[in-house]
């Protein structure tokens, strides 16, 4: 069990790349990330503010449970995840046992290292570009400043999850003719 701390904002990706590579910063890896995320079956994970997520990245499958959000100017949760030898499987299984898939996000992430933080840049299907900083040990002043060294745009609050649920839902209706 880890505690996940991290900020998010929107970016202009070109820019940000710049950036990092003046700051030093060390491309770690790029690949696709496919989340699918999960329902429970009696109460609801995105309005507890919780996620069930499986994440198929590069071959590699895991099942990550992300806890409600704590207070704070960046989003800290207690994360837990565990890897999956078959993702299909780990899907059957999940919907064999009441839960359904409620989102799926897919997204380009190129991920850095700078430092204490971890740098990711996604690219996310119908949501567009942000640019997300994760704690490997640095405070939460340090993961602000460096989005304003980075040229970061809006700060979102919101998960990617939350963002495509948004966006795929039809928009109000306000029952005037």
């Amino acid at each position: 069990m880890a505690e996940e701390v991290e900020v998010k904002a929107r970016a202009e990706l070109e820019k940000v790349r710049r950036r990092l590579a003046e700051l030093g910063a060390q491309l770690v890896g790029v690949e696709e990330q496919e989340d699918v995320y999960f329902e429970h079956p009696y109460r609801s994970f995105l309005a507890g503010d919780e996620a069930l997520r499986l994440r198929v990245a590069g071959g590699r499958a895991e099942l990550t449970y992300k806890g409600p959000r704590r207070p704070g100017s960046a989003k800290s949760r207690l994360e837990v995840t565990v890897q999956v030898g078959d993702a299909v499987a780990a899907k059957t299984l999940l919907e064999l046992l009441g839960f359904r898939e409620a989102v799926r996000v897919r997204k380009r992430r190129e991920l850095y290292r700078l430092g204490d933080v971890e740098v990711a840049l996604d690219t996310v299907e119908e949501l567009g570009e942000f640019v997300e900083l994760e704690s490997r040990g640095a405070p939460v002043g340090r993961l602000l400043e460096l989005l304003k060294l980075l040229g970061a745009g809006e700060i979102v609050s919101e998960t990617y999850a939350e963002l495509a649920a948004r966006a795929a839902s039809p928009p109000a209706r306000s029952g005037r003719a």
